[in-house]
């Protein structure tokens, strides 16, 4: 086995209260992609920070190209070759695509900004991604996905000998993780090191060489992908063996009585065009569709964040008006957005003051909720949803995704809403927390609530859905319900042909 070019040996780590790294190790070697995998608070963005400086270790070494380093700052780390791909992109929306791409090693003539140079390098770069853009306008014209793609350029452009990449392909479709992926395996012929962080199995197996996985803070093992099989790794993230979630076997039953929501050609401003949808009450109903296909659009007009042009909502059968989202939560409706760094947790914030926000703005701020009813609250769904913190008084921007989505859960949990809309409520989270929020989903149709679920992931469907609403170009396109949910059904209605005779569905993870 040839040297590791970057290794990471016997790192501890902690904070206050918490042991976030406990002998944990990763080695990295030229030309092959290593998949860094673990449950959320597993450890591995701590990991990744050690690496590249943001975090100084308590203990353990480093090793670059066989000698010992020690990286004090980011632009230490970046010197030495590791450029990182954040899951959130943390780029400069109001600054042009060439701008972001060279944000500091910007190409210069006579001492100043060379920006026809920086142009054109930048669209040759982005050539190699299939990426036709317009590298002089800003970022923010662009969609997340295009962001991302910069990101991710951004750091092949600083020639990286390492590159890490965190949960790159959230925010990608189909054609685009492939695109990702061409070029990736490029980047390993150049004999890059690639860090890929992510909680699609499926793309682990088609990408990586190698993976590392982390429980605990702790190093559980390194594995050669080609020999390790699907059961022992999640066996190995999780500490136990994962029972599948069975179907519910209360999604035949057919709905008593009146919607309660009902929506009637409903039109919203180049959003949702003319959508007739029934929400019954005690049911879970999927949205299905590409990225693009109004999915979140449908969600936004139905917490009043979006206005209704044309069409009417009617919820228990009589006409609503959602003007605005307080609208929406008074009716009994509650949202947990996809992105949840900028719409859903205030980062500086505790998870106890996050978790009481929606009940407080429900019953008034003239009544303000006591610290001590503030904090039982918060307990209780500390426990309830296995809240990974050492207490309730913790900033909730420095708990992991898979923990930001469950304290957003929280909060709307905590008004006791009627119908709870969820934008994608497992990206970005790992196997165990994805598990439990789909028995969260089922736990909460038994209990008598409604929920409108978007998913790019066609099992996660099957798994949970009464009834499946697959949209395209922001309309209806059909409704699929019993024995029709099934991955090859739904993905031929997404695409727009007639499915076939049965046949085995699509591996797990699918996207559609």
């Amino acid at each position: 086995m040839s040297q590791p070019l970057l290794e990471l040996k016997a790192i501890c780590k902690s904070f206050p209260g918490v042991k976030a790294l406990q002998g944990a190790g990763l080695r990295l070697f030229a030309g092959e992609a290593h998949a860094l995998l673990g449950e959320n608070g597993a450890g591995k963005s701590t990991l990744v920070k050690v690496m590249t400086g943001v975090y100084q270790p308590d203990s353990g070494a480093l090793q670059l190209g066989g000698h010992s380093c020690h990286f004090s700052t980011p632009l230490h780390a970046q010197q030495a070759g590791i450029a990182t791909v954040y899951q959130e992109v943390n780029l400069l929306p109001n600054l042009s695509v060439a701008h972001n791409l060279y944000l500091g090693a910007e190409p210069k003539h006579w001492g100043l900004i060379d920006h026809k140079q920086m142009a054109l390098q930048a669209r040759e770069l982005l050539q190699s991604f299939a990426l036709d853009i317009d590298v002089n306008m800003p970022l923010a014209c662009y969609s997340m996905a295009v962001q991302q793609l910069v990101a991710i350029a951004r750091g092949v452009a600083q020639q990286a000998r390492v590159l890490v990449l965190d949960e790159p392909t959230a925010s990608l479709d189909a054609g685009e993780v492939q695109q990702l992926f061409r070029l990736l395996n490029q980047l390993k012929q150049q004999g890059v090191a690639i860090v890929f962080i992510t909680h699609f199995l499926d793309q682990v197996y088609q990408l990586c060489e190698r993976i590392t996985v982390l429980r605990n803070g702790a190093l559980v093992g390194e594995y050669m992908t080609n020999t390790l099989p699907r059961a022992q790794l999640i066996a190995a993230m999780l500490g136990r063996e994962l029972v599948p979630h069975q179907a519910c076997a209360a999604k035949e039953k057919a709905s008593l009585g009146m919607p309660l929501l009902q929506t009637q050609q409903a039109c919203a401003a180049a959003s949702v065009q003319q959508l007739d949808l029934d929400l019954p009450k005690g049911q879970a109903v999927g949205l299905a569709g590409l990225l693009g296909s109004g999915r979140t659009e449908v969600c936004r007009l139905l917490f009043g964040l979006d206005p209704l042009q044309q069409g009417q909502i009617r919820w228990k059968g009589q006409p609503l008006s959602l003007k605005q989202p307080a609208d929406a939560i008074a009716a009994g409706i509650a949202l947990c957005p996809e992105d949840r760094k900028t719409e859903g947790i205030i980062a500086p914030l505790s998870i106890r003051e996050n978790i009481q926000l929606a009940l407080q703005a429900k019953q008034g701020w003239w009544r303000p909720i006591s610290k001590h009813k503030a904090q039982q609250l918060a307990q209780l769904y500390i426990d309830k949803l296995q809240i990974a913190t050492p207490d309730a008084d913790k900033p909730i921007g420095q708990l992991s995704g898979g923990n930001q989505q469950k304290v957003i859960l929280a909060r709307w949990l905590a008004v006791q809403p009627e119908l709870l809309l969820l934008d994608e409520p497992t990206r970005g989270i790992d196997i165990g927390a994805h598990a439990e929020i789909l028995q969260l989903i089922h736990e909460l149709c038994e209990q008598g609530m409604s929920l409108l679920v978007t998913s790019s992931e066609l099992e996660e469907l099957v798994a949970f859905a009464h009834k499946v609403v697959v949209l395209r170009d922001r309309q209806k396109v059909a409704e699929l319900t019993a024995e029709q949910i099934r991955p090859d059904a739904i993905m031929a209605a997404i695409a727009g042909i007639a499915p076939s005779a049965r046949t085995s569905p699509v591996g797990q993870g699918a996207q559609a």
